[in-house]
């Protein structure tokens, strides 16, 4: 009987309609993902006044969420190698979607923090998953922009986000933008039925049937007859699945990805949580204040498209310390006066080499780690960094509370971004030299594909 290897298939086809499917349909996940996750920064000034919030008691309230999502990496991630992609994706959807619904009908920050704690746990659950099935689909000559333009949808979300914020915040209250994110569940049904499940986990279950119907629609020009036998380079490794994320070298690039996930995502949720409100404070209202939200989403879709775009070129990890040095200087450059264009043209750039940067993290996370592990490798990267999402609403909040100069706090928020740019330099040195070994003598596709 003749063997083909699935990877070697989908490595090589053609971009299809499958892909431009299974990408939008990522991307509208993703969008939802997003709304939800900028909804806080958005109502921020409008609960501080009504709940009569201290800075650090809403800092504090900003992080419920993200507690959430760092257990929800932790817990979906190494579930959805078990299950399933799809079904991961399903139930975190319908998680964070009825949770943040419910949000708006809470009375007190204890009761508004539990609900965005259970709608954290599944957001954190969508995003790690989402990345994985559609890295496992892409052509490797297009995934790294394949992933990027479907993790811009998380940008977008946090765009519409601001801009509903900018007409439903005055008109009809804070609780609008938590009853808005319902809305979404109606195309549960067209998920569930065109969402592809992964290959390697179907056939891991012995559902080989199913998975050859993927491949054909991967690569229709591609002939499986029914004497051909598909198997993966990539085997599961015995043992428990945290600690193959460092094993066969894979070590220090789990500690680097880890270190730069922390950071980047602090800047990001420090950024997302405070910047309508640190604007509002030099004299700003709450619409033009709203509006630099926008920008700031607006900056992570133009990073994460272009920056995939030059991750196919010039490999992604030299991409992401070239955005995460330009970053740094931009945020820094944020708390001096300056003519308004500069202003939102400096927030486009932070927004780029921080959201952007983000996207551009979880591609290369999924690069590295073998499929068998993937969405192991992408759930406990997002989990750790989701201590740093945490960190970020707290640090806002006791800066603010410190009443330091504008330019003080951003200089704060940039120094994660110089720390982050060190870890992938280390990254980028540590497997470039091991890179076609590891390759070799592992199966691992991982390391020559993202170094």
């Amino acid at each position: 009987m003749k063997t083909q290897e699935v990877g070697q298939i989908i490595d090589g086809a053609p971009f299809t309609r499958f892909h431009w499917m299974v990408m939008c349909l990522c991307a509208l996940l993703l969008i939802f993902d997003g709304y939800d996750l900028f909804i806080y920064g958005a109502v921020l000034p409008v609960l501080m006044k009504e709940w009569s919030l201290s800075p650090v008691q809403a800092g504090a309230l900003g992080s419920y969420a993200l507690f959430g999502m760092m257990f929800g990496a932790f817990i979906f991630g190494p579930l959805a190698d078990r299950i399933g992609r799809k079904k991961g994706v399903a139930i975190s959807f319908i998680l964070f979607s009825l949770s943040t619904f419910v949000s708006g009908f809470a009375t007190t920050p204890t009761e508004f923090g539990v609900y965005r704690f259970i709608a954290g746990l599944g957001c954190g659950g969508l995003m790690p998953n989402a990345v994985a099935l559609m890295n496992e689909y892409a052509p490797k000559r297009l995934r790294s922009t394949l992933v990027a333009i479907m993790f811009s949808g998380y940008s977008l979300g946090g765009v519409l986000c601001a801009g509903l914020g900018i007409y439903m915040l005055p008109r009809f209250g804070w609780q609008s933008m938590f009853f808005a994110a319902a809305v979404p569940l109606v195309l549960l049904p067209l998920i569930l039925w065109k969402l592809p499940e992964s290959v390697g986990f179907l056939l891991r279950h012995g559902k080989e049937d199913v998975a050859r119907s993927m491949l054909r629609q991967v690569a229709p020009q591609l002939r499986l007859d029914a004497d051909v036998q598909l198997v993966q380079a990539e085997a599961k490794g015995a043992g428990v699945p945290m600690l193959e994320l460092f094993k066969h070298q894979r070590a220090v690039g789990t500690l680097m990805i880890w270190l730069s996930f922390f950071c980047c995502l602090l800047m990001v949720y420090a950024l997302g949580s405070w910047l309508p409100k640190l604007m509002a404070n030099a004299g700003y209202s709450l619409g033009s204040s709203l509006s630099f939200l926008l920008a700031l989403n607006f900056g992570g879709v133009v990073g994460a498209i272009s920056g995939g775009w030059l991750g196919d070129r010039f490999t992604l990890p030299k991409v992401v310390l070239g955005f995460f040095a330009l970053g740094t200087v931009a945020i820094a450059l944020l708390g001096f006066n300056s003519p308004m264009a500069m202003l939102y043209l400096l927030i486009i750039i932070a927004g780029a080499t921080t959201i952007g940067t983000q996207i551009l993290l979880y591609a290369n996370t999924a690069q590295f780690y073998p499929q068998a592990i993937r969405s192991t490798g992408l759930g406990w990267a997002s989990g750790v960094g989701r201590t740093g999402a945490i960190v970020g609403p707290l640090l806002g909040g006791w800066l603010m509370a410190a009443s330091l100069p504008l330019s003080m706090n951003f200089l704060v928020f940039a120094v994660p971004g110089l720390v982050a740019a060190l870890a992938i330099g280390v990254f980028i040195l540590r497997y470039r030299g091991v890179a076609r070994a590891a390759a070799q003598q592992h199966g691992a596709a991982v390391v020559s594909r993202s170094v």
